[in-house]
């Protein structure tokens, strides 16, 4: 798979993601504008640098632990997986799994989740060994060791380069 830099706009790691992934990812979005939630993609595509990266966080690096997938472990990296966060009420990108700021009496959060799982989504908050909260994925019933040995769902962009060399 390309090497797509850390300096690359948001659009070139929405551009890496399988296009039903992010078909279901626009969806996911304009469904939950009508319900008054503004979801921010924060990750779509990594490369496998940038996941090595994220990796060493809280571990080799400063910050929190934010990933036990290296480099080519993630789904991610296959374009099959995005992140979300919300926006507040000042504009600010948070994390906050408890805010209502729709006054639904849910949260916001657990809404787009409920979303997200309609359009076929999991949810890594559903992981039993390390919840990734803000983590959404969509495997084709790939595993992670068959897209590493060149299984590509249909329609994969990593199928289509490698078709084209």
């Amino acid at each position: 798979m390309g090497f797509v830099p850390d300096e690359t706009s948001e659009d070139s790691r929405i551009a890496g993601l399988h296009p039903e992934v992010r078909a279901k990812m626009d969806t996911l979005i304009e469904q939950a504008a009508a319900k008054e939630i503004e979801v921010v993609i924060t990750s779509g595509f990594r490369s496998s640098e940038e996941q090595d990266r994220l990796y060493r966080q809280g571990r080799e690096n400063s910050g929190n632990i934010v990933t036990n997938a290296r480099g080519g472990q993630s789904y991610h990296n296959f374009g099959l997986a995005i992140d979300f966060a919300l926006r507040d009420g000042s504009g600010n990108i948070v994390w906050d799994m408890e805010m209502d700021r729709n006054g639904s009496g849910r949260s916001d959060w657990m809404e787009v989740v409920e979303l997200a799982k309609a359009l076929g989504f999991d949810w890594g908050g559903d992981w039993e060994n390390f919840r990734d909260y803000p983590h959404l994925q969509i495997d084709f019933g790939y595993t992670i060791r068959q897209l590493q040995n060149g299984k590509y769902p249909k329609g994969s962009l990593v199928e289509v380069e490698e078709a084209v060399e």
